[in-house]
C-alpha cells in the first residue's frame, strides 16, 4: 500500500511517462523516403548525362541525318544503314586496327611501368614522396598542354628529339609525319600521359600487402623475384584488374592528343575509332552524323564487352 501510495503521489506531480515508439511500419517509410531523397540527385545526373546522351547517339546511328534534318528534327528512320556504310567503308578495318594496336600498347607499357615505379616508390628512401609527386604531373596537366608538348619535342625540324638523335649521330626522324612513326608517336605520348595514373593506383594497392608476408618470405630464403611473383602479384591482381578496365575506357576513347599531334595522319596512318568518328561528324564540309555517331556506338559496345570480361574475372577471384 505504501508503494501505491508512493507512486499516486509520483503520478500527480507530473512525473514524465517514456512515449510510445512509433510502429514499425512508420520507421520504414521515413527511411526509404529518405534514401530516395539521397540517391534522388545522383539518378537526376545519371540521366542528364549519361542516359539521354546514350539515347541520342542510337537515334543519330538509326537515322539519315543532314544539316537541315539536325536542326528541324525530322531525320527518316534507316535502321542499320549507317553501321552498315561504317563496316563497308575502306577506312573502317584501319581504324579499328590502329585503335587495337594503339590500345594494347599503351595499357601494356603504361601498366608494366606503373607497377615498375610503385614497387619501387614502395621501399620508402628518402625524398620518395616528392619523386612520386613530381610523377604525377603529366596526369594533371591538360590534354592540350600535354600534346602540344609533344609536338614540339617530335617536331622533325627543330624538335629536341631529333635534336639529341643529331648528336648521337643518328639521321632525324620524320616522327609525326612518317606513316611508319606517327602511330608510335601518339602511342608514347599516351603512355607518358597514362604511367601516373597506373603508379597511384598500384601504389595503393601495395600499400595494403601486410609487410609480414614479405618478412615471412625472407626468413624462408624467398629471393625478391620470388617474393614478387609469389606474393606481390597475387595480391595485387583485384587492384591490376581495375587499374587495366579504367585504362582500357580511356584509351579507347582517347581523342585530344593524336587528334593535336596528327590528326589522325599522315594519311590516316594514327586514325582511331575515336579520331574517325570526329571527322565523319565535325571534320567534313558534308558531316555525315549518322555515321559518326554508329562508330562512337561501336566504341562504347567494345568497352562495355571489356567491362563484362571484368565482371566475370571478379566473380572468378570471389
Amino acid at each position: 500500500m505504501a508503494s501505491q501510495s508512493l507512486r499516486d503521489r509520483q503520478d500527480r506531480k507530473g512525473a514524465a511517462v517514456p512515449a510510445a515508439a512509433p510502429p514499425p511500419a512508420r520507421r520504414g517509410r521515413s527511411g526509404q523516403w529518405a534514401a530516395w531523397a539521397f540517391l534522388a540527385p545522383v539518378v537526376a545526373y545519371l540521366l542528364a548525362c549519361y542516359a539521354y546522351p546514350l539515347y541520342r547517339n542510337v537515334d543519330l546511328s538509326v537515322r539519315h541525318y543532314t544539316v537541315r534534318s539536325f536542326v528541324q528534327g525530322d531525320a527518316p528512320f534507316n535502321g542499320l544503314d549507317n553501321y552498315r556504310t561504317v563496316v563497308a567503308d575502306p577506312a573502317f578495318v584501319p581504324a579499328l586496327t590502329h585503335t587495337v594496336v594503339f590500345t594494347v600498347a599503351s595499357l601494356v607499357l603504361q601498366f608494366t611501368l606503373g607497377l615498375a615505379l610503385a614497387v619501387f616508390f614502395n621501399r620508402h628512401f628518402p625524398l620518395s614522396a616528392t619523386l612520386r609527386a613530381l610523377f604525377l604531373v603529366p596526369w594533371l596537366l591538360p590534354l592540350i598542354v600535354s600534346a602540344s608538348t609533344w609536338s614540339w619535342m617530335l617536331n622533325s625540324d627543330a624538335g629536341i628529339v631529333n635534336t639529341v638523335l643529331g648528336y648521337a649521330g643518328l639521321g632525324p626522324v620524320n616522327w609525326l609525319t612518317s606513316p611508319d612513326w606517327s602511330l608510335v608517336s601518339v602511342t608514347v605520348a599516351n603512355v607518358w600521359i597514362g604511367v601516373p595514373f597506373n603508379l597511384v593506383v598500384l601504389y595503393s594497392g601495395l600499400q595494403a600487402i601486410p609487410a609480414h608476408l614479405y618478412e615471412a618470405a625472407a626468413l624462408d630464403g624467398a629471393s625478391g623475384a620470388q617474393q614478387f611473383w609469389r606474393i606481390t602479384l597475387p595480391l595485387l591482381r583485384p587492384v591490376s584488374l581495375i587499374t587495366l578496365l579504367l585504362g582500357l575506357v580511356y584509351t579507347l576513347k582517347v581523342f585530344d592528343p593524336i587528334w593535336i599531334m596528327t590528326k589522325g595522319g599522315p594519311n590516316g596512318s594514327s586514325t582511331t575509332l575515336a579520331t574517325w568518328s570526329y571527322r565523319l561528324g565535325f571534320g567534313n564540309l558534308l558531316p555525315q552524323f549518322g555515321p559518326a555517331a554508329a562508330v562512337g556506338n561501336l566504341l562504347i559496345v567494345m568497352a562495355v564487352g571489356c567491362g563484362l570480361l571484368y565482371v566475370r574475372a571478379q566473380r572468378r577471384l570471389a
